[in-house]
């Protein structure tokens, strides 16, 4: 909804005000198609010859992607630091034994099931379960948990940004491609130098349409849509660093409450649920822990 209107201000504020001073638009109309094509073709052939097919196909998601709402939601937050909670009671209450069913088959688990919303997150559902996986292994070192976590977050948020900042080197190179467009009318003007005045200008003028619309196409689209796909994975990347917090403070030995609290901490602030709500959900985990406990020394702890 919020890109539909930006375009729209876009268009009429740019071609309204030329309208308005006098401007004629069947110029810009007669030229539209075949400048469009030069330098919509070149953008498109130049995106394909520097990168691989993979970022391609990405990118035209990502495209997609910068047009839809927040994958994320005040309520995703909740549930995830409510799942957190409910892992790492299992773990420190039931060991080992107790929490590899969950994290064999997250499909199939009585904790993970509760959530379908965070399971569409498979990168994030794995994320979680491999590292808790590792800690049932005696790799338990705080330092050495958040560093390989700092790793693996920074090479899944860099694979993410290969179609932004591909779309991005569109975005950049779109200008100089209007200027290619022009060059070519601009040619083609010249090769009718014995034309009438008049027929000359507006040739001129639909030459420079192409870098027009290099420009225009480069800072009021492409270059935007970029920016906004980056700030949905920037965005997107937020819960990796709540579960990274959350389980170095576990494996720190902190109570399980306290570690969740912290990755509440981490949470956006537009996003971030207070302590009250917060409290409400982690009693609803307990809950649900209690009905259906992995062990019996959770239901025990639980009490």
């Amino acid at each position: 909804m919020l890109n539909g209107i930006g375009i729209i201000v876009i268009l009429v504020c740019v071609f309204g005000s030329f309208l308005i001073s006098g401007g004629n638009i069947g110029v810009i109309l007669h030229a539209l198609p075949h400048e469009m094509m030069a330098i919509g073709g070149a953008a498109v052939g130049a995106f394909i010859l520097g990168n691989s097919l993979g970022t391609v196909k990405r990118a035209w998601q990502g495209t997609l992607r910068a047009f839809k709402a927040p994958r994320w939601e005040e309520r995703d937050y909740r549930d995830l630091l409510a799942l957190l909670f409910a892992l790492l009671t299992v773990f420190r209450t039931g060991g080992a034994t107790a929490i590899e069913p969950h994290l064999d088959s997250p499909s199939t688990s009585s904790i993970f099931s509760r959530y379908p919303r965070l399971m569409r997150d498979w990168s994030l559902i794995e994320f979680i379960c491999d590292y808790l996986r590792m800690m049932t292994v005696s790799f338990e070192d705080p330092h050495q948990i958040a560093e390989a976590m700092e790793g693996d977050i920074e090479r899944h948020h860099a694979e993410e940004l290969l179609p932004q900042h591909a779309l991005q080197v569109m975005a950049d190179g779109l200008p100089a491609l209007g200027i290619v467009a022009a060059v070519l009318g601009v040619i083609k003007t010249m090769s009718s130098i014995d034309q009438p005045t008049e027929i000359l200008g507006a040739m001129i003028g639909g030459a420079l349409v192409g870098t027009f619309l290099g420009v225009l196409l480069s800072y009021c689209l492409v270059g935007p849509i970029a920016s906004k796909l980056h700030q949905i994975v920037d965005a997107d990347a937020k819960p990796f660093s709540i579960v990274k917090t959350a389980i170095i403070a576990h494996a720190q030995g902190l109570p399980t409450q306290v570690a969740v609290e912290l990755g509440r901490r981490m949470t956006p602030s537009g996003y971030a649920p207070s302590f009250m709500q917060l409290e409400e959900a982690l009693d609803q985990a307990k809950d649900e822990l209690r009905s259906a406990p992995p062990a019996a020394d959770v239901k025990a702890s639980l009490i």
